[in-house]
């Protein structure tokens, strides 16, 4: 195993390729409040907690992007490029055999002035500072998901539910086939609405006896009106829901995939703007040297892993297959919009995008090829 003197080393290696950004800390202990907020209950899987008499639950940060976002929407400065170097922490699985504590090299830029040129930037620095490592690289689109879910000739709560699960692919593609009629409504869903409609609820709940847990008479009333109006509602076009599906598999080189995402908003025309700003990108990318001609695009890629990312997503892979991402990284608008809403009387919000690189698999990988 390489030693940690090594591997610091190499961290600051690839930091000194940052060249021009602010060199930031951050703090190690984060609000468990704010991330519960941002990633549900699912994180505390995955994150160390522990208490503080003054601030309550804590998290020690599972990655730099959260503290660095609350400290440039407290205070920093616009445009503003920063750059960090410090220890993670991620609970793993017993027997998984992964580090639970490692460095993360990160670059963040925020920037509303031209957003795509700063995806195009953050790209192109991170492949270069990886140019001597052989790698495979692959980018995805996140935002284009989220606008063909936008598109949908369906309510509004479909929408919501398919937005809030993209990130967990199984989960949506069960909404998916049960909002086209591919699959059946929840076990025993249509004989408790049947049961409603011809008992009325309250006597329904006189039936059941003694209320138990929290929720409420007015919310269990509210749930029911969800659930008929869910019932009412049409089915998803069968066109719209091939489109998105094919979407989802899509997986093609950037110039190629931009023909592709074209001929799928002919059917799907709210995907257009989307479609439009990816086309931009590819050429941002192309004027910063990338080769997009033939560069992967999977339009799924990130869905698993990347949660608070909602533009451009992307992984530099190692060359050996079944290792974890030597660099990872996206455009995460939205965070800055929830984080910036808790300023207070001043709520903020930036375009940002930024990456992180791993440095003791950067230097596993440079060893393997040697």
């Amino acid at each position: 195993m390489t030693d940690k003197a090594a591997i610091r080393a190499e961290a600051e290696a690839l930091q000194a390729t940052f060249k021009g950004a602010v060199p930031v800390d951050a703090p190690m202990l984060v609000s468990a409040d704010t991330l519960l907020d941002l990633y549900g209950e699912d994180i505390r899987a995955r994150a160390y907690t522990t208490h503080d008499p003054d601030r309550g639950e804590m998290m020690l940060r599972p990655d730099f992007t959260v503290p660095v976002v609350e400290m440039h929407m407290r205070d920093g400065a616009e445009p503003a490029r920063y750059t960090y170097l410090g220890e993670v922490f991620r609970m793993q699985s017993v027997g998984a055999g992964l580090p639970s504590e490692y460095l993360q090299v990160g670059y963040e830029v925020f920037d509303r002035t031209a957003p795509l040129q700063a995806d195009a930037e953050v790209f192109a620095l991170f492949s270069k500072a990886l140019a001597d490592v052989p790698t495979r690289a692959v980018t995805g689109d996140i935002g284009v998901l989220l606008a063909a879910i936008e598109a949908l000739s369906t309510t509004e709560a479909r929408k919501a539910a398919l937005r809030r699960h993209v990130w967990r692919p199984r989960r949506f593609r069960a909404l998916l086939d049960r909002y086209t009629g591919a699959a059946p409504a929840p076990h025993g869903r249509e004989a408790y609405l049947a049961a409603a409609r011809a008992q009325g609820l309250a006597a329904m709940i006189a039936q059941a006896g003694p209320p138990i847990g929290l929720r409420t008479t007015d919310e269990i009333n509210a749930r029911l009106a969800r659930l008929e109006a869910e019932a009412e509602a049409p089915m998803i076009d069968a066109m719209e829901a091939e489109v998105l599906t094919e979407l989802l598999a899509l997986k093609a080189p950037l110039v190629q995939a931009t023909n592709i995402l074209s001929n799928y908003a002919v059917d799907l025309p709210g995907l257009q703007g989307a479609v439009d700003r990816f086309a931009a990108r590819v050429e941002a990318l192309a004027a910063a040297g990338v080769a997009v001609d033939t560069l992967p695009f999977e339009a799924s890629y990130g869905r698993t892993q990347m949660e608070y990312y909602d533009g451009f997503v992307f992984g530099i892979l190692s060359a050996t297959p079944g290792q974890p991402p030597l660099a990872t990284g996206g455009r995460y608008d939205a965070l800055t919009r929830v984080l910036g809403a808790r300023q207070g009387e001043d709520p903020r919000e930036i375009p940002a995008v930024g990456g992180v690189i791993r440095p003791e698999l950067v230097l596993a990988a440079r060893e393997a090829a040697q």
